[in-house]
């Protein structure tokens, strides 16, 4: 059971050819996992970064892309929890509209102390959120 955000291309995210510009990709990876974060774990970015003092870095990403995507096309970003460790999750987000792939990136988060910039296990209740998340895309 994926998150699903769909997110329509805005000439922001285009080059002068009307094609999503693929670093705009990566862009749209970070909001989907910050809506992600907010909306399913519980936990917005503010809190996690300024009251928790806790970040969720990429470590790893594998990015493919296998089509094009135009302004104004509404792209449908779906992730999935692939594997969770102590201190990391693997997740993967496919892109896509109208039924057809645009792209999928495989990725690694690490949870770090912002204080000490050193990688920490997840707490407790963050660490419940994502294994049920986890439990649900298998």
């Amino acid at each position: 059971m994926a998150f699903s955000l769909p997110i329509t291309v805005r000439f922001q995210h285009c080059d002068p050819a009307g094609i999503v510009f693929y670093p705009r990709y990566f862009e749209m990876f970070n909001l989907v996992i910050e809506e992600w974060f907010e909306q399913i774990i519980g936990v917005g970015f503010n809190q996690l970064h300024f009251v928790e003092y806790l970040g969720v870095p990429m470590a790893r990403i594998d990015t493919e892309f296998r089509a094009m995507s135009r302004l104004e096309d509404i792209v449908i970003f779906a992730l999935s929890v692939n594997s969770l460790g102590n201190r990391s999750i693997n997740c993967t987000i496919l892109a896509t509209c109208d039924g057809e792939t645009r792209c999928k990136a495989d990725f690694t988060l690490v949870c770090v102390d912002l204080k000490s910039s050193k990688a920490k296990q997840w707490p407790a209740a963050i660490r419940a959120k994502l294994k049920t998340c986890y439990e649900e895309d298998q």
